[in-house]
Formats: C-alpha cells, structure tokens, sequence
C-alpha cells in the first residue's frame, strides 16, 4: 500500500471525528411509555422534584442551578421577574412549585404560606385581565394540590398531628398576609368542632373502595362535642363520628396585591361536608375537596370492636361503651332528608355497615336525598326488648327533631336488618295483636300478678302496631323462621348462662315463678335471651313468622347464599334460604356466593343502593340478575 493511500486514510479518519465531534446532542430514544409519562407528570407533590413547566421557567431565567445552590435567591428573583410581567401565570404556577418545595426543605411556614399565595393566584387571576389556565392544562390539578397541602403545613400544630385553624398576621418571604378567622365556624349546630386532622395522608384499611371528592381546599377531619353538655340538643351526631371538613383560605385579589406589593389579606373559611361540597370563588363554582372514606375510616380508628361486640352481645359493656347511644347519626338533622337506619345483628355492631355507608355517601343523588342513622344495642337481649328500644328511639328521635310535625320526610324512614337486626325491624311493621302474648301465657296480662313496672314493660315489648314514620324495610339474611345455629342446644344453654339481663328486667324472674301456672306448656320460667328467641322451635319466632308486615310498608329482602346447588336447599352457614324467604315482597335479591355476614359484600351494597334510589323515585339501572 502507497504511503499517499496512508495519508488519505488518515486524512479520512480525522475528518470523521471531527464531524463526530461536532455532531449535534439533541436527539430522541424509544422507551418505555412508562418512562416518558412519569417524567411528563413529575411535580413537586408526585415526586419531590419541579414539573417541566417550572424547570422551563428556571431555565428561562437562568435560574436552574441557582435554584439548587441558592434556593431562597432564585425564588426572590423570580418572584420580581413575576411582578415586572404583571402576574405571569406561568411564573406564578412555577413559584407555588419552588416555595412549597423549598418550605419542605426548610421546614419554614412563610414558604408554605407564600406556595398557597402563589397558587391561588395562578388559579383564579380575578381581575387581573389574564384567562388563566385552560381546562385541560395539567397544573390546574398540580396548583390545586399544591395549595391544599400548602394550607395544611402553614397551619399544623407543632406535634404536627393536627391543623389548628387560627387567624392573625403571618409573615412572607416578600411581604405580609393577613388572615381573619371567625371564631363561630368551629361551631356546627349545637355542636363544636375541635382536633382537626388532615386526612389525605392518611392509608385507608378495611375499606375495598375510597372515595375522594377532587377540588380546592385542605381536608380534614374534626371531632364533635356539644356546646353546653347540659343542654344535648336537637341532633343525634354520633359522639366518636369524625366530621369531615374544608378548609379554605380565601385571598382577596390575590394577583393584584402581588404586583402591586400590597398587604395581601384573606379569609380562612371551614366547611362541613354537610352543609356544602362547593364554593363560590372570583364568580366561579368551585368544588371542595373531600375525603369521605377517610373521615369514616379515623371515626372507626382505636374503636374496641371485639369489645363492643362480644361484651355488648353479653350485656357487659362497663364505662363510657356501656353509655354509647342507641340510635347516632353521622350528620345533624336536617328537614327534607329521609332517615335511613341500620340495625346490626347478633354479636355484630355498626362497623359492620362502614363499607355500604361508604359506598351509599359517595352517591351524590342518595347522599342529598337521605340521612344516615345507625341503631346499637346489646344484642343478646330478648328480641322483643330490643325491639322495644329501637322503636322507642325512633319515636323521641321524631319527637324530638321535629316536635310541630312539619318535615314529612321523617314519615317516610327505611328500616335496614341485618340478621337478627332483621327480627326488630320486623317488629316495628307488624301488628302482633295479643299473638305473641298468647304463645307465651294462658291468661291475659292484666290477670297476672306482676309489678306494675313488669306489666307495663311487657304491655309495650309484646303489644305493638306499625309504626307510622316506617315506610320500607329491606330485611339481610334474616332468620324470619329461625336460625339453625341458633337451635343447637349447646349454643342456647352457652348463652343462657353468659348473658346478663338488663337492669330493666330485674325482678321479671320472681314475677315468672309467682305466675308459673299462667305460663303456656313448654315455656321456660327463665327469662329468653335472643338466641333462644331465633331458635326455630321457639314461640317467639314460630309465632312472629306468621304475622305479616303491614301492607302499607314496602318490602325488600336479601338472602345470602354460600353452599352450591338449588337455592331453595341453600343456606349462608347462619340462616337457611327457607328460612330467610318471605312474601310477599317487592323484591328478593340472592347474593351468591356469601356468607351470613352480607353487608360488605359488592352486590349487596348495589342492591340496597339500588332500593334507596327506587324510594326517591330515582334510575336504577339494570335489574340484578337474581331477583326473584
């Protein structure tokens, strides 16, 4: 080979670095969609680190490194690059971005506080003559989180475990913001709220489905305790239920007083899920965020359900528990809204509901529509007493929320039953006439040689009529012919012997002896307890079985069914279908595969969703598949 041939080679290569050298760096690789998006989505709440818009805007004013060096610096210079373009909404969106980031660096209030400034003001640019954000832009949902979380860092206590709401002048990193807070927004009703805990950090467990309403504000949620504890009131709000709330800082003009270097002054606003799910805001509706499954999750936080359950089931329960209200609603009474009330059943309590409630309050038609109160009792108690207190708490509950009879709404009320909570709400629609006296004595009550306080006691457990404010109940997996767990001996014999009686049944066992000839063949002198009651071969519920519902009442009924084969031989391991199916009835759903405990189970939430709606007249959408 020529030594020219070499030099040309050599020639050749140089010039191919050279190129290479001067090749350009911009150029595009195939990834994973994954990848791109993430990096797309990439915010200051997702992640830790700035949005694209915001690293665009540090680049724009050659402040990117800045910005990692000299943090407080960049954002100062940026916020006068802000003010010199008259409120750049994308200067705006990029400072809520750096200040909230540099406030979780630092730690310092006035960066949160100046992120909850900055982002208002990208949101809503008031008179400021800019359009602001289109409705697809992705920062609307950044700035609004950005300020929602802001709010709840400017204002958490120092064990950091709680929002403390409170008014007064705060400083910023370019100025001051005032805050005014009325007092009076801590009281809601007859009630006031205090420890206020943000919930959108908190993990949800033993609910399949959380619900979140997306909007402005922070979340939170408050406990309840009445104003004057002398005076309860007029609602039934459940003393341990967690009340969600907003809160919103309202700033006036807040763009404007930016560029202008003014005071900026503002209003901090509580609102309770209750009474509004929307704001008005610089002429626009804007919704509030919420967390409902939260809120209901923290209620049952701590809640000793073991213990209420087991002991209750015993008659046990000592303390505060054994004080807990029989009939508690989650929000204050309200007119116009149709009280629905759940009655758990045996050894069972109002947890049991947490997941058809949460599903039922995310509807919005249901939740505008209907009130939600929840029945406990000691549920080992003779059926016949615990119907007794729950249609005694019905009636002061009608009595005393609504003493002139003005709402017609609570005249048209949705008993729901579970199990032996079935059994009660039966007793509330029925007309026993003297049927179950009968079954029990040979002679009439007023014959009997009984205390004055057993005779009325009994006259009001054993004689009643419908009650007029019940207008539907839907009966779950309820033992209508009896249980047949409950008709094993051993178990009857068990709970006999463990349950305590009520205090308003001492002496009934001296009036029994006292009256043993008077008692029909086969009754026991030992006062029933509500197993013995469920027992098919008890004359409690050989004889309730046959006493209609009244026909004014509708009728909905919801048999589980867990063993394979006809459904007419089938049972949920609890109560056998023949025992759970009555007629006549509107409807009968068989939820299959279930167990006896129903209430959590997907098809049977939809199915009483689907009953509530058809109360109110409402669409219900497909007709389940098994309704008979």
């Amino acid at each position: 080979m020529s030594p020219i041939y070499h030099r040309r080679l050599a020639l050749l290569g140089a010039l191919c670095l050279a190129l290479a050298a001067c090749a350009g760096p911009v150029s595009t690789s195939r990834v994973d969609p994954k990848v791109v998006l993430r990096e797309l989505d990439q915010s200051a709440i997702t992640s830790g680190k700035p949005s694209l818009p915001t690293r665009n805007v540090l680049y724009e004013h050659g402040l990117f490194e800045a910005f990692d060096d000299r943090p407080a610096a960049a954002i100062a210079e940026l916020h006068r690059a802000m003010v010199a373009a008259r409120g750049d909404q994308e200067m705006l969106f990029a400072l809520a971005e750096l200040s909230f980031l540099y406030g979780q660096a630092t730690k310092k209030r006035d960066h949160y506080l100046a992120a909850a400034v900055y982002a208002y003001a990208f949101l809503f640019p008031e008179k400021a003559g800019d359009p602001g954000p289109g409705r697809f832009d992705p920062r609307l949902r950044t700035a609004a989180d950005l300020y929602n979380w802001a709010l709840i860092l400017s204002f958490r206590a120092a064990n950091g475990s709680e929002v403390v709401p409170q008014g007064g002048t705060f400083e910023l990193p370019f100025g001051r913001l005032e805050v005014a807070f009325d007092p009076a927004a801590l009281r809601a009703g007859d009630r006031e709220l205090f420890g206020f805990v943000p919930i959108g950090e908190l993990e949800v467990h033993g609910l399949a489905m959380r619900y979140r309403w997306p909007g402005l504000g922070a979340p939170l949620a408050a406990s309840t305790r009445p104003i004057d504890a002398s005076k309860p009131g007029r609602d039934l709000v459940a003393p341990r239920l967690k009340v969600a709330v907003t809160a919103l800082l309202r700033i006036a003009e807040a763009r404007r007083a930016l560029v202008q270097g003014e005071l900026l002054t503002s209003r901090l606003e509580l609102h309770l899920a209750w009474d509004a799910e929307s704001v008005s805001v610089a002429g626009e509706r804007v919704p509030l965020e919420l967390e409902p499954t939260a809120a209901i999750a923290l209620t049952f936080t701590g809640m000793p359900v073991m213990e209420i359950e087991t002991l209750g089931f015993l008659g046990r329960l000592t303390g505060a528990l054994a004080e807990r209200p029989p009939l508690a609603s989650t929000t204050p009474y309200k007119p116009g809204l149709i009280p629905v009330v759940f009655v758990h059943g045996t050894e069972s309590s109002v947890v049991r509901w947490a997941e058809m409630y949460n599903r039922l309050l995310a509807d919005p038609e249901i939740r505008s529509r209907f009130q939600f109160w929840f029945f406990q009792y000691d549920s080992g108690n003779p059926i016949v007493l615990s119907s007794l207190l729950l249609r005694d708490s019905l009636a002061k509950a009608v009595a005393r929320l609504d003493p002139q009879g003005k709402d017609p709404a609570l005249r048209k009320m949705v008993l729901i039953g579970h199990s032996q909570g079935g059994l009660l709400v039966k007793m509330q629609v029925v007309n026993t006439g003297d049927r179950i006296w009968d079954s029990v004595s040979k002679k009439p009550l007023d014959q009997l040689d009984l205390s004055d306080k057993t005779r009325e006691l009994l006259r009001r457990a054993m004689f009643v009529e419908p009650l007029p404010e019940v207008a539907r109940v839907v009966f779950i997996c309820t033992p209508h012919r009896g249980s047949f767990v409950a008709g094993r001996n051993l178990i009857r014999n068990l709970v006999r012997a463990l349950v305590a009686l009520p205090t308003n049944l001492a002496g009934a066992d001296a009036d029994l002896v006292r009256n043993r000839d008077a008692l029909q063949p086969g009754v026991s002198l030992v006062v029933p307890s509500a197993v013995d009651n469920m027992s098919p071969h008890h004359h409690f519920i050989r004889t309730l079985q046959d006493i209609p519902v009244a026909s004014s009442v509708m009728v909905n009924s919801l048999i589980a069914i867990e063993t394979d084969g006809p459904v007419e031989q089938g049972n949920d391991g609890v109560v056998e279908y023949k025992s759970a199916h009555i007629e006549p009835v509107e409807s009968e759903l068989i939820v299959r595969p279930s167990p006896h405990s129903t209430q959590g189970n997907p098809h049977t939430i939809e199915e009483v969703r689907r009953i509530l709606r058809l109360h109110m007249g409402l669409k219900t959408g497909t007709t389940p598949l098994e309704v008979r």
